[in-house]
């Protein structure tokens, strides 16, 4: 299994805004009162495709020009795909990110791609419970772990049916910001590449931070230990992908500014840096990797 993929599918958002139903357990979200809010994040979305597209990378652009949707920028929550020939939908918990699901993007991706199994976990929210993609998980496809932070977002049960299918192990633990807010995605306080694991231990939970540096030893993989301060400018938002001259890692212009310099030294041997400024999305909460929906072709 590879780490990283040459493909991944955004949305341009058309009316993007901070979503009000998602405000209440979502720590790196604000409110932006500007009236020019929904075309600065447009026209940052256009301006990460084409950055990505120089590098390389397949980008699939999709609009929404929906006004019911404000969260549609982050696509990666509602379904991950799979070299193993998986497509999985996933159970969203705010109503509002539930109308993200687009049959269009799903028809797309099993014409294109051919996925043999569409994996549909979005039933689950009948019984609340919510499971939102690799937001909630971080995916170490060749270790098959499965790092996951527990929250509302991250229904335990729901991990573990998928994992079973999958053929992955999960590493469960929780994880709070030192005001002991729980983290809402996984996706922010960790990311995982080919050679390293980038991970906020500091913000998981003491008698579980030993079980997680376990499970990255055992993986083979470098550990790059973030900081909270540094969590809170999304460094640990970040994707590796294959670009055309070897791997890159596409993290936005806030979170390579709060890295040190040994951290870029280090990440610099396996990736290049790609930043790219997306300050308005990040209002929404989220940063590139969310962004950034992989598409991994089955095998």
């Amino acid at each position: 299994m590879k780490q990283s993929s040459d493909t991944v599918v955004m949305v341009r958002p058309h009316h993007f805004r901070s979503n009000p139903e998602t405000l209440a357990d979502n720590t790196f979200q604000s409110v932006s009162q500007a009236n020019d809010v929904a075309q600065k994040a447009y026209d940052e979305v256009t301006d990460v495709a084409n950055t990505l597209r120089e590098q390389g990378i397949t980008v699939h652009l999709f609009e929404d020009e929906t006004t019911y949707t404000p969260d549609s920028v982050f696509p990666n929550n509602w379904f991950s795909t799979h070299a193993s020939g998986e497509l999985v939908l996933y159970p969203m918990f705010s109503n509002n990110r539930r109308k993200e699901r687009r049959a269009d993007i799903i028809e797309f991706l099993q014409s294109r791609y051919k996925y043999s199994t569409t994996l549909d976990l979005s039933g689950l929210e009948q019984k609340e419970q919510f499971l939102e993609g690799t937001g909630a998980i971080v995916f170490d496809h060749q270790a098959k772990l499965a790092y996951a932070a527990r929250s509302k977002r991250m229904h335990e049960a729901a991990l573990n049916s998928l994992c079973e299918r999958l053929g992955y192990q999960p590493v469960v633990f929780d994880a709070s910001n030192s005001a002991g807010t729980p983290v809402y995605h996984t996706n922010v306080i960790m990311a995982v590449g080919t050679e390293f694991v980038m991970v906020a231990l500091d913000m998981i939970e003491e008698k579980a931070r030993q079980r997680v540096i376990t499970a990255i030893q055992h993986s083979g993989k470098a550990l790059i230990e973030l900081s909270e301060t540094q969590i809170a400018q999304f460094a640990g938002n970040t994707l590796e992908l294959d670009a055309k001259n070897g791997k890159l890692l596409a993290l936005s212009t806030t979170a390579v500014e709060a890295l040190t310099n040994e951290q870029k030294i280090h990440l610099a041997q396996w990736v290049k840096l790609v930043p790219m400024p997306v300050p308005t999305i990040e209002l929404g909460g989220g940063s590139i990797r969310c962004m950034l929906a992989q598409v991994f072709k089955p095998a």
